[in-house]
């Protein structure tokens, strides 16, 4: 018998300020004057938060891509 870890099974969830849906993309950004080029940090989004975070990371320039996230999570 082998344990698991409880996170490995949490579902993914929205990274929204009071958002619960479940999460559709994974949104990779960037800080440059504190992360080196190569680092990539995720925030996750449902449908309809994935273009507000994506607008709030671009304004800042921290934006660098948006990726579909598996249907199972």
């Amino acid at each position: 018998m082998t344990l698991s870890d409880p996170a490995d099974q949490a579902p993914l969830i929205c990274s929204s300020k009071g958002c619960d849906a479940p999460a559709q993309h994974a949104l990779l950004w960037n800080n440059p004057k504190i992360h080196t080029p190569d680092r990539r940090k995720t925030w996750l989004a449902c449908d309809e938060h994935e273009p507000t975070l994506r607008q709030f990371l671009s304004a800042r320039g921290f934006w660098k891509e948006t990726q579909p996230l598996p249907a199972d999570g």
